[in-house]
């Protein structure tokens, strides 16, 4: 805690960051010039709240790492100092963002903070908490991220905690903040207000977010413990063959839209009904060039045409978002409309 004086032993975290704050100034923003953004930010929280250190543990440390004692002075850890060190590394700009995400409730939200931590770091974490916190954590961060997340969980622990997922209910704010802290203390230091989750399209969102052979491999676990939950997650989701349902003028809005350079990748990977549909859509030129195009290609990676047909469903889903294409839920389809 700032202010208290540490005493008996510290872990590597602390180590490194009471010698980062033990170094001269100019050998410190080149050792975090060298570091990573995700080290930067364990450090320099690390930093912001040590305390006071004593002179003796100080050269103690010190003398981990080299034979002679550099510094002997007492060194007190707080923002401002983190803050100091960092400028002089990494410029003003840079340091506003990472300062901002571990300095308390003016920062970052902490389920926003959580999205930055690293998935293997976090699933590491998680996987020895209860599958019913892992759930709520999960709910609450990017499905993109969660989606990450889950794939490195041990099997039978993800599927689960996916099933606690589907189950979820509203949260009391109390048990919300008594989460955050326990976060708090491992990543970041804010409060947030508790929301009510909506965990079936939740789970589909993550499930969007899963290649081919992880979805896959979720769907035939969950189809054998609970068919109908799956049913119903494969209801909510919107996959690449989804874009069948999409009236012309949605998919003319989507090829305007989309990533050109992965448009083609994605095609390559499609059955003919989707690739008529796009060629169908666009002019005869424009048809002909992206027919060239893709057997340009060559061959292609699976995991490159997941990725691909994930970016034109995202770009889907966007302009859905923003108005400009209606996207049926479910097994519905449009219907034609005439003017």
């Amino acid at each position: 805690m700032a202010g208290d004086k540490i005493t008996g032993g510290v872990n590597g975290l602390e180590k490194a960051s009471i010698l980062m704050m033990s170094l001269d100034e100019e050998v410190a923003s080149k050792i975090f010039a060298m570091m990573t953004e995700d080290e930067i930010r364990r450090i320099s929280h690390c930093m912001s709240t040590l305390g006071k250190v004593d002179t003796q543990q100080v050269e103690n440390l010190v003398s981990e790492f080299s034979d002679e004692i550099t510094t002997g002075r007492s060194i007190i850890g707080d923002l401002s100092s983190a803050k100091k060190i960092l400028t002089k590394a990494l410029g003003a700009d840079k340091v506003d963002s990472i300062m901002g995400d571990i300095s308390g409730p003016m920062g970052k939200d902490t389920w926003d903070r959580l999205n930055n931590v690293d998935a293997d770091l976090l699933a590491a974490y998680l996987k020895n908490e209860y599958p019913q916190t892992v759930a709520l954590i999960l709910s609450k961060i990017k499905t993109s991220h969660a989606a990450k997340v889950l794939s490195i969980l041990p099997e039978d622990f993800s599927i689960e905690v996916v099933r606690r997922m589907i189950k979820l209910e509203p949260v009391k704010r109390e048990i919300l903040g008594d989460l955050e802290k326990i976060l708090q203390s491992e990543f970041m230091t804010s409060l947030s207000q508790a929301k009510k989750i909506d965990t079936l399209e939740t789970i589909a969102e993550i499930f969007n977010n899963f290649d081919r052979s992880t979805e896959s491999k979720f769907f035939d676990m969950l189809d054998k413990k609970d068919p109908t939950i799956s049913q119903k997650i494969r209801d909510l989701m919107f996959t690449f063959e989804d874009l069948l349902k999409i009236l012309p003028a949605g998919i003319q809005a989507i090829i305007r839209a989309a990533d050109k350079n992965k448009l083609p990748i994605a095609l390559k990977g499609a059955n003919d009904e989707i690739k008529n549909l796009f060629f169908s859509n666009m002019s005869e030129r424009a048809s002909k060039l992206l027919k060239e195009e893709i057997q340009g290609l060559g061959p292609v990676r699976i995991s490159d045409v997941d990725e691909a047909q994930m970016s034109v469903v995202m770009t889907a889903k966007q302009l859905a978002d923003n108005g400009e294409i209606v996207i049926p839920e479910g097994n519905e389809e449009q219907e034609q409309m005439i003017e």
